[in-house]
């Protein structure tokens, strides 16, 4: 028998199938769901329940990464933070259709934020599923002086309440122990009788609860009508837990801790703003200098270019000659034996986990969530919330890892924007490099004119996308966990679970991408395009006809098209056209493939080729202005 809930499917037969993917356990398993509010710490559960067979992959239909493991029989499945069950955004989606097909739910609360967090923890109550409350971060509440009535909070909820410090270890264990007693706790009798009429006609207590709180998709699953009590719900959800939280928590001393008092700096603009640019710095100097430059250049060109290509060649030229369009094809300048392994293991396996160790840091600090809220409001004017500035801030150091982030955005319109400017309008951080070379050597007033026209360029970006697309920006929504000490060890494992995902994904549209461009050399298509655009470089944009060559290395590496142009003897308002139209020009191949695997080809297609149209627009337009204007 299959019974579908929305994009999730429960085969009861062999195996265990949930999400994307078919888990190897036997047919009676059970589905563990952990639900929770953001930064609460589920992360540190399903890493103490999950063993070593760990898969994370892409919900249905959705860039949102689903974590899924083995549980001795059952399946333990992560879910994206929220604050509540319903559909406002990709990831109450993703975690609604997960939390409908769940046997037992493992409900991770923050004991510093138990006002916030018992609005969801009652609204599972409510649909009726088996829950086990863990009461995460129990030691820093006793830190700050704040006591917490546990068996008063089971017999007010009616479930199992587990204190727990899990970054500590502690009360793991017992929440482990505590599955078997999982039930259904204390439904409002306000919502009984209401409930119990809408279950005749949805035949699913958990989806009855939805059609009453107005989803809009399971009502239509079920072919009625959503039932507009959203809002007289939620007011009487919220009387509750103000009323449980006022009966179980006792604050002794309500002066502020050191940490609160940094966290009031962190988002007051005076004291936040140098704050950041410290920050912005440190991590600038980690992903973009040390990682992108420093390790990238001992990976890439020391090991990979200097041991791996010439011991590969070795071994394949005595069978194939390089000379031959098979040897181009695999050992060739953008072989895949060669440049794909280089780029995978030399420049994007440091990239990306030089990445996830800075977004681990952010996350396990409290940092992240302060930063967004700062620059939430500038951000707004472009069509994106405070969460954007990560993947904005980081498509400086690498536009490809960058694009990756744009995960984190709550909506598909706004990630299509930040990906947009990412790929129009960002430099990354090797292109940096050449392009302040060049610019120093022309001085601080072309420097300037061409920092502003970039500037220009992805405002007026960000605002044509904000209006033409159909939608509006997310209201940024998120909460302030306290800041703390990141731990190692939970950096460190979400770092490598993270990257080792990425990279499984990430590999086979490497390998694509280099056969497609060996292809086009071994056919002669590179120097076709070198011909096809040389009128345009030399009429419209008024470059000698090199610069042609230049943007045909760009499509290869961005670095590699603004280093084109060292040698050429171009005026500085030349240098300051090529170096516009070079920064907005087509992505690399290493960022149209993540582009096409993030976005699709519905959406990749019109970025890629916008990035065509841009460059050789205005860049064309400022060469009319400069320099044939002059």
């Amino acid at each position: 028998m299959e019974k579908d809930i929305g994009a999730v499917k429960t085969t009861h037969g062999g195996h265990c199938h949930t999400g994307a993917l078919a888990l190897d356990v036997p047919a009676n398993c059970q589905k563990i769901v952990l639900v929770g509010n953001p930064n609460v710490g589920k992360s540190v559960f399903f890493n103490f329940f999950s063993g070593l067979y760990v898969d994370v992959s892409n919900y249905p239909g959705t860039t949102i990464e689903i974590s899924q493991a083995r549980y001795g029989d059952n399946a333990i499945i992560d879910t994206p933070g929220i604050y509540g069950v319903s559909s406002f955004n990709d990831e109450e989606i993703v975690a609604r259709d997960i939390i409908l097909s769940a046997d037992k739910i493992v409900n991770v609360v923050d004991a510093l934020h138990l006002e916030r967090d018992l609005f969801l923890t009652l609204q599972l109550i409510d649909m009726g599923l088996p829950i086990v409350v863990a009461l995460n971060f129990m030691d820093e509440a006793r830190a700050q002086d704040i006591i917490i009535d546990s068996d008063l909070l089971s017999d007010l909820l009616g479930v199992s309440i587990i204190p727990t410090a899990a970054v500590k270890k502690q009360g793991l264990m017992d929440v482990e122990a505590a599955l078997s007693e999982a039930r259904e706790g204390h439904q409002d009798p306000f919502l009984h009788k209401r409930l119990h009429e809408m279950l005749s006609r949805v035949g699913s207590q958990p989806e009855a609860l939805m059609v009453l709180e107005g989803d809009p998709y399971i009502a239509a699953r079920h072919g009625v009508e959503p039932v507009d009590d959203r809002e007289e719900i939620y007011v009487h959800r919220r009387e509750r837990v103000n009323d449980i939280v006022g009966h179980v928590v006792h604050e002794v001393d309500l002066a502020e801790s050191i940490r609160q008092k940094i966290g009031r700096l962190v988002l007051n603009p005076i004291t936040g703003v140098p704050i950041l640019a410290v920050i912005l710095f440190g991590l600038y100097e980690l992903v973009a200098v040390l990682v992108a430059q420093d390790i990238v250049g001992l990976t890439e060109g020391t090991i990979m270019k200097g041991y791996w290509e010439p011991f590969i060649r070795g071994i394949v030229s005595p069978v194939v000659s390089q000379s031959t369009p098979l040897g181009k094809i695999l050992i060739g300048e953008f072989g895949i034996l060669t440049m794909t392994i280089t780029y995978l293991l030399g420049l994007l396996l440091p990239l990306v986990l030089g990445f996830y160790l800075a977004l681990a840091l952010m996350e396990d600090s409290g940092y992240l969530p302060r930063l967004a809220t700062l620059v939430d409001r500038a951000l707004n004017t472009i069509g994106l919330n405070g969460r954007a500035v990560v993947p904005i801030i980081l498509g400086f150091g690498c536009v490809t890892m960058a694009t990756i982030t744009t995960r984190l955005l709550g909506t598909e319109r706004e990630k299509t924007i930040a990906t947009a400017i990412l790929q129009w309008a960002i430099p990354c951080s090797a292109q940096i490099g050449v392009i302040a070379v060049l610019l120093g050597a022309i001085g601080g007033l072309y420097t300037l004119l061409y920092a502003a026209f970039i500037f220009l360029t992805l405002v007026t970006i960000g605002t044509v996308l904000s209006k033409w697309l159909p939608g509006k920006t997310s209201p940024l929504l998120i909460d302030l966990p306290p800041l703390r000490l990141p731990r190692p060890d939970n950096v460190v494992r979400k770092a490598v679970t993270r990257s080792f995902a990425f990279m499984k994904e990430a590999t086979p549209w490497f390998f694509l991408g280099a056969l497609i461009v060996s292809l086009m050399q071994v056919s002669g298509m590179l120097t076709a395009w070198q011909n096809v655009w040389e009128p345009i470089t030399t009429g419209w944009l008024k470059l000698p006809k090199e610069t042609a060559t230049a943007f045909v290395m760009g499509l290869v590496r961005r670095d590699f098209g603004a280093a084109g142009l060292y040698a050429m003897h171009l005026t500085p308002m030349q240098t300051v056209v090529a170096l516009v139209t070079i920064t907005l020009f087509v992505p690399c191949v290493a960022s149209v493939m993540i582009l096409f695997k993030e976005r699709g080809w519905k959406q990749a297609v019109p970025i890629w080729f916008g990035s065509w149209v841009l460059a050789f627009g205005l860049g064309g337009i400022l060469a009319q202005i400069l320099i044939r204007g002059l």
